[in-house]
């Protein structure tokens, strides 16, 4: 079960803020700020504005973390404290996702190497940088001494992690696992890199519209208590959402083009591992990029699974492609649909796609409350994790 859940992002710096921007619609792709794109082609993104790490850390623990690592250690802090599951002494674990590691770190190293020249750097830039950081703050913070790691696979970072730890709490390996994801790419070099794939639209992303022109970068982490149900209703627990199965596949093609058949096996594995009928599918949050292959491929691979497609949306048109972290604010939105009986839409759509003919929920949220639902994350590389939740009201 899931009885907590923290939530930093561009739409917000909790989780009913984060909700409050998805059901209001609100668009938080705005002009970058931490880097300087007047001479790149695209000028906008999903950045987590306000951010005060010193209103959650110390001086000195905030200067040991990259700012990914701080979105992902607060977002731990609100999961567990509104949670109140015990972790310390406890059999737990701990499974984040991130592709990246500390980019803003590394990318300042660089700077300091290559521009400025300097030949004496600060010694904690490796542990800054390290891409399991996150994890290993949240254990040494909340004295979590059980299995504890990232999981970096791009994109579907925090579906396989947090598909990981539901299953070490379903089988018992552990009793209580924080998990989630966590990234923060707004550097020059990793903006110019994107630049250079030629895959991020000047505007803010449009997923699935017939005029969409590519998907729009975002940062931010999302963090989850995960425990057996017993364990949960003993002490009184609020139960957002049962996870009810994880699948997984490798597309075993190419690097960078999404495969319709890799996303159907993985989510008729996340079906069966759910125990789940297709029609009991309520809702599905599409991986929905916004870029023209991935939404015609992704909807091709939702019409081959489900005879009758429910209704998707992508809430990255509102939140960003997070990349790491894209999967686990994508189960946030997923888990709070279920819990509030509301399904967030997909903004800025303009125009109805032949190739893309769904449901998707289009600019304005709609209340039904819904069985159960699937949360796509399908990453470079071919590698497509899909959660599969269930709503607690349909709990026996």
């Amino acid at each position: 079960m899931v009885t907590g859940i923290g939530v930093v992002s561009s739409l917000g710096l909790d989780r009913e803020v984060f909700w409050r921007g998805l059901t209001e619609g609100r668009c938080g792709i705005q002009p970058i700020e931490a880097v300087d794109c007047s001479a790149m082609k695209f000028k906008l993104g999903a950045e987590v504005k306000g951010f005060d790490p010193l209103a959650w850390l110390t001086v000195k623990e905030a200067a040991m973390m990259d700012r990914s690592t701080q979105f992902a250690v607060v977002a731990a802090m609100q999961a567990l404290a509104e949670s109140g599951a015990q972790v310390r002494g406890q059999p737990a674990a701990v499974v984040t996702g991130c592709s990246l590691g500390g980019k803003p770190t590394e990318d300042e190293a660089y700077r300091d190497l290559y521009q400025e020249k300097r030949t004496r750097f600060d010694p904690l830039i490796i542990p800054r940088t390290m891409t399991n950081a996150g994890a290993s703050w949240i254990s040494m913070r909340f004295g979590i001494t059980g299995p504890c790691y990232t999981v970096s696979t791009a994109c579907a970072s925090a579906s396989h992690a947090m598909g990981q730890a539901f299953w070490m709490v379903r089988s018992g390996l552990t009793e209580v696992a924080v998990a989630g994801g966590n990234e923060a790419p707004f550097t020059l070099g990793m903006l110019r890199a994107w630049e250079s794939m030629r895959v991020v639209s000047p505007e803010p992303c449009r997923p699935f519209s017939q005029d969409r022109r590519g998907l729009s970068l975002g940062e931010g982490a999302a963090m989850f208590v995960l425990e057996p149900l017993e364990a949960a209703r003993a002490r009184g627990a609020h139960m957002y959402a049962e996870v009810r199965g994880l699948g997984m596949s490798a597309d075993a093609g190419h690097l960078t083009m999404p495969c319709a058949e890799g996303a159907v096996r993985a989510m008729r594995a996340a079906l069966l591992d759910a125990g789940l009928a297709a029609e009991q599918i309520g809702y599905i949050n599409a991986h929905g990029t916004g870029t023209s292959a991935n939404d015609a491929t992704e909807a091709r691979a939702i019409r081959e699974v489900f005879p009758a497609p429910p209704p998707v949306s992508s809430t990255k048109s509102m939140h960003g492609h997070a990349l790491g972290a894209a999967g686990a604010l994508e189960a946030a939105a997923t888990v709070l649909a279920l819990d509030r009986g509301v399904l967030p839409p997909t903004v800025n759509f303009s125009a109805a796609d032949a190739e893309c003919d769904l449901d998707v929920i289009p600019n304005t949220a709609r209340e039904l409350r819904v069985e159960a639902a699937l949360s796509n994350s399908f990453a470079f590389g071919g590698l497509n994790a899909v959660l599969a939740f269930g709503s607690s009201a349909y709990l026996l």
